[in-house]
């Protein structure tokens, strides 16, 4: 295949649909779609683009839940060179029409066949039933502005950043990136045709989009296709849907764990007779859970390093490989990572610092929002991620936290990562987040979040003595707050800015 070919995301779909119109590629709970199927969904799109007057550029905000015709929208939009804006459906009404404006869209669509949530939208315009039944669309009731002429022809889409720290943001993600991010994910798992790959993860994210969907269409894999995550119906797939790989944030794989526990214990085992793959993303790997999943599936749990602004994984750790700690791999071709103190000056490998990232996925910004851009771009091309992180002595890249989070408690340095791993290591935690509370001397207070494992007979006076053997004083919480759930991105990171509210 040559990558510098196909190198817009629709043109991957179609070698894959010239190179075998009847395999099949999408398995939904109702119906199995080969290549051929969905380029006939692709090209009843594609028309009703062009119908609407849908012209390079010009955005297309898309209010989904996971299902054929959603991965058809995408990918008729790359056809016609509209940027597909893609929102989760399951958010409030607030951050629709916040997306909306962010957006300027000049065409909405909502997934109403398979998502009430969508339905629920949908209620809120003047819609009229797509070309596609389970569609519905509406024209913006406002003239959208043209794009950036520079930018028409290298953005493929509009994906928002969750906002866990603070205000959501709209990067454009490139064609080049997309389609590069699709080729490394690919091989960085040895994806070819006869994978099945779990496609829970929405695609309104850069994790479900590039790793999942884009790797998929560069190896030809296949896709059990969800609109959201149930256990019982991944323990389906894995024993007999013939899944292969699994790819999840760390609270997809606490659910089906503790699922599992909660009815059948410890003792007896699932079955994933196909499985060869497993990996984590989207947040930091907690060596705990990382320890409990290996043993849980019998396989290496995988791990990167990647993020919205630079459309994909920059590292990624090497198959087949029992790692005893949780790097976040080695450089994948075409990303360069340095690490910097506070002057912008590269520190050597074991110093930590932050980590700045360049290559052929970093974003050539946010969309209309030059102030949010400029403050994470640097000079020679470089994005300040705010990350702080170090390399190990073989090259392995450590990310230790983020800039944003470390906590100032007497003058010393506390990364919320090192005191939640120490948590999540006491029984009966199954996950957890730490929070800095601003005090009036200007020092922080250290908060501590835990969620329980079911009928676990919580001791707190044993968690701070256990803490207190594992971490220094000044990193030790002074208060533990037990939550039913914590507050998470549908992309399975914690929101900390809705703890960090709660408290006040």
């Amino acid at each position: 295949m040559d990558q510098q070919l196909l190198n817009r995301i629709h043109l991957l779909f179609e070698y894959r649909y010239g190179q075998n119109p009847q395999q099949e590629f999408l398995f939904t709970p109702t119906k199995t779609y080969t290549f051929e199927e969905i380029n006939n969904l692709v090209n009843q799109i594609e028309i009703e683009l062009k119908e609407h007057h849908i012209n390079p550029g010009d955005r297309i905000l898309i209010v989904a839940e996971n299902c054929p015709e959603h991965i058809a929208l995408l990918l008729a939009c790359s056809r016609v060179g509209a940027w597909s804006c893609g929102v989760n459906a399951r958010m409030s009404k607030g951050e629709i029409a916040n997306y909306l404006q962010m957006s300027d869209p000049k065409l909405i669509y909502f997934t109403t066949a398979v998502s009430p949530a969508a339905q629920k939208h949908a209620q809120n315009y003047t819609t009229t039933t797509s070309i596609l039944k389970a569609l519905e669309l509406c024209q913006s009731t406002t003239p959208a502005l043209p794009a950036e002429l520079a930018l028409i022809d290298k953005v493929a889409a509009i994906i928002f950043t969750s906002g866990t720290t603070g205000a959501s943001k709209g990067v454009l993600v490139g064609h080049a990136g997309l389609t590069h991010f699709g080729r490394v994910s690919a091989e960085s798992r040895d994806l070819g045709p006869s994978d099945k790959s779990y496609a829970y993860l929405p695609m309104t994210h850069i994790f479900g989009l590039g790793t999942v969907l884009m790797a998929s269409l560069y190896a030809g894999a296949s896709l059990i296709l969800r609109t959201q995550f149930d256990p019982s119906e991944a323990f389906e797939a894995l024993a007999t849907g013939g899944l292969t790989t699994l790819q999840g944030p760390s609270a997809m794989y606490t659910r089906l764990l503790d699922y599992w526990e909660n009815l059948h214990g410890t003792i007896k085992k699932p079955l994933f007779p196909n499985l060869r793959y497993v990996y984590m993303g989207a947040s930091a790997l907690d060596y705990s859970i990382k320890l409990r999943v290996e043993k849980f599936f019998g396989l290496p749990l995988n791990h990167g390093y990647g993020l919205s602004e630079y459309a994909g994984a920059v590292s990624v750790t090497k198959n087949h490989v029992w790692r005893k700690d949780t790097s976040s791999g080695y450089l994948v071709e075409g990303g360069e990572v340095i690490i910097v103190d506070l002057d912008g000056k590269e520190l050597p490998h074991g110093e930590r610092g932050e980590l700045w990232i360049r290559g052929i996925g970093l974003m050539p910004g946010y969309f209309r929002d030059p102030q949010a851009t400029q403050l994470v771009m640097r000079p020679d091309g470089w994005l300040a991620t705010g990350d702080i992180a170090y390399f190990d002595q073989e090259g392995a890249l450590f990310v230790v936290g983020r800039l944003k989070e470390m906590i100032i408690r007497s003058g010393f340095n506390v990364y919320p990562a090192e005191v939640e791993a120490i948590l999540n290591s006491f029984p009966g935690i199954s996950q957890s987040a730490v929070v800095g509370k601003k005090e009036k001397d200007g020092n922080e207070t250290i908060i501590g979040f835990i969620q329980l494992n079911a009928d676990f007979e919580f001791n707190e006076i044993a968690l701070k003595d256990y803490l207190k053997d594992h971490l220094a004083p000044y990193k030790l919480p002074s208060t533990i707050i037990t939550l039913e759930k914590f507050p998470l991105t549908f992309s399975g990171k914690i929101l900390k800015r809705e703890l960090i509210e709660s408290l006040n």
